[in-house]
């Protein structure tokens, strides 16, 4: 009888091994030599990371949106020129304090609001001379661009893949990017011009989500959620907007 009840409890050990394999993710970690309490910790932040990150992208849909149907607004942003170089120049005002303040709960949480709202401005200047049907195509195409692309490297790091070696390419090419962005000011490009523009823009952002998807898989430590969730954004709001000014000039 004894020797039974021992098997039983033995199962039994298993079973509840089994439930909390299931909480730190299937039963499977991260990433090749990850321990099992490092896996939970790192479900957690990830847990976090998207949930604030959903939470911007919810409040760029809503500002965006009134930005276009409210008529005043659009035509500030169209009639202004001033004020929208304003707007694009506060979000870079605004990476500073909220890379020295990332740790200090809810200052964090406010200067990423700001961050947010600011950047969603110029999300919505840019969808009001924009066609609907195209704004709406250019965010189901960056819906099924982002989920495949973190899927992916999840995937990926699950069999002990690593995307560090891209930062450096991937910084390269920002620069680049930048640097003819600031030229197109001056010396406009022509329509097929900015659509291959467009073009490189998006693979570059794909090539940040996916490394920086990785970065927060095994890089970034837990105190660190809210500059995840702001890289993360931009790639997602930059994707968007290089595949809508593909699609736009398409369209023309």
């Amino acid at each position: 009888m004894s020797a039974e009840m021992f098997g039983y409890s033995s199962v039994s050990n298993k079973d509840a091994g089994k439930e909390v394999d299931l909480e730190a993710g299937n039963g499977e970690t991260l990433y090749p030599g990850l321990s099992l309490g490092e896996n939970q910790l790192r479900w957690g932040l990830i847990r976090k990371v998207y949930g604030i990150l959903a939470a911007q992208l919810i409040l760029t849909t809503i500002v965006a949106a009134a930005t276009v149907l409210y008529t005043p607004i659009t035509d500030l942003l169209r009639g202004s020129f001033g004020f929208v170089m304003l707007l694009s120049i506060v979000p870079f005002i605004l990476l500073w304090p909220l890379h020295v303040y990332h740790q200090k709960h809810p200052v964090n949480l406010i200067i990423l609001g700001l961050f947010t709202v600011s950047l969603s401005l110029l999300v919505g200047a840019s969808c009001a001379n924009i066609e609907g049907k195209i704004v709406l195509e250019a965010l189901i195409l960056t819906s099924a661009v982002v989920c495949s692309l973190t899927g992916y490297t999840f995937w990926a790091s699950k069999k002990g893949k690593d995307f560090s070696f891209l930062g450096p390419i991937l910084f390269t090419a920002l620069i680049i990017l930048i640097l003819t962005s600031f030229i197109q000011v001056f010396f406009p490009l022509g329509s097929t011009s900015t659509a291959v523009y467009g073009g490189i823009s998006a693979l570059i952002f794909c090539g940040y989500i996916v490394y920086d998807t990785d970065h927060l898989i095994k890089r970034f430590s837990y105190d660190q959620y809210i500059l995840a969730s702001a890289a993360l954004y931009l790639d997602i709001l930059n994707l968007f907007l290089s595949i809508l000014r593909v699609l736009s000039q398409r369209n023309n």
